[in-house]
């Protein structure tokens, strides 16, 4: 009963273990965010008042490369849901003591290990070029940005399942780069057909997270109508993609 009661921490381990020696990861989720970091923010590291936003340049693209890279991150579990499905992994771990739901349990905790690394690195970037917060709006600014990522991870299982190992890694290239424009994440959207139709995707509430972090109220109900409403469409998606692969003789 013991090993069985183990079983799942094991994997969770397996996983970590298995995330933290693969090299895409550091390029995709830390070291490119951080480059273009240091490249967008730094020649604009004086920038108080960025396109009229009330936010900093260095604050403001600090947030905006954590929320690209917490994105990438967590989508990842995507991509490796579908390389164990194209090899039949995921089929050897139904004959174990390994529930669905621990095995998913796995893949959004490691996502998220990820995103927090990846949030780490900017961090030190961002003080690195003169932002200066109190404890508590680090904190809450991270809160915001954690809870924000909880539609990805239930994307990420879904493209997961409905994607081969040859086509989600541009899937998932292309569908953050999109999100991130989208969400101003290269420059702040003021105004426009871009502003009313970004506030209704959890990427824009990510990089709105910053706001909180000069003491603002940015994430009001429709913030979070837009994060349970795409996490409870994207989750009953999952759940259906799931069930239709593991139906499959």
């Amino acid at each position: 009963m013991s090993d069985l009661s183990r079983f799942p921490i094991t994997y969770i381990r397996y996983e970590l273990l298995r995330t933290f020696r693969n090299r895409r990861f550091f390029i995709l989720s830390l070291a490119f965010p951080l480059v273009l970091y240091f490249m967008i923010a730094g020649p604009n590291r004086h920038e108080h008042d960025l396109s009229g936003s009330g936010i900093s340049a260095p604050l403001y693209f600090m947030v905006g490369m954590a929320s690209w890279g917490t994105m990438t991150a967590m989508l990842s579990c995507g991509a490796r849901i579908a390389a164990e499905r194209a090899v039949g992994w995921n089929r050897q771990l139904r004959i174990t003591p390994l529930s669905p739901r621990g095995y998913f349990r796995a893949k959004v905790l490691t996502g998220y290990t990820m995103a927090l690394v990846s949030m780490a690195v900017l961090y030190v970037a961002g003080l690195s070029l003169g932002v200066s917060l109190p404890a508590g709006s680090w904190l809450k600014m991270s809160f915001l940005i954690l809870v924000g990522l909880i539609p990805f991870a239930a994307l990420g299982i879904l493209l997961g399942h409905v994607l081969t190992p040859d086509s989600i890694g541009p899937a998932l290239g292309g569908g953050v780069a999109l999100l991130a424009f989208l969400g101003g994440t290269w420059f702040p959207i003021t105004g426009g057909f871009l502003h009313d139709f970004g506030q209704y995707l959890p990427s824009w509430w990510l990089v709105q997270a910053s706001h909180v972090a000069l003491g603002g109220h940015p994430w009001h109900t429709k913030a979070w109508l837009v994060m349970v409403g795409w996490t409870a469409l994207l989750s009953v998606l999952a759940v259906r993609a799931y069930r239709r692969d593991t139906g499959r003789v």
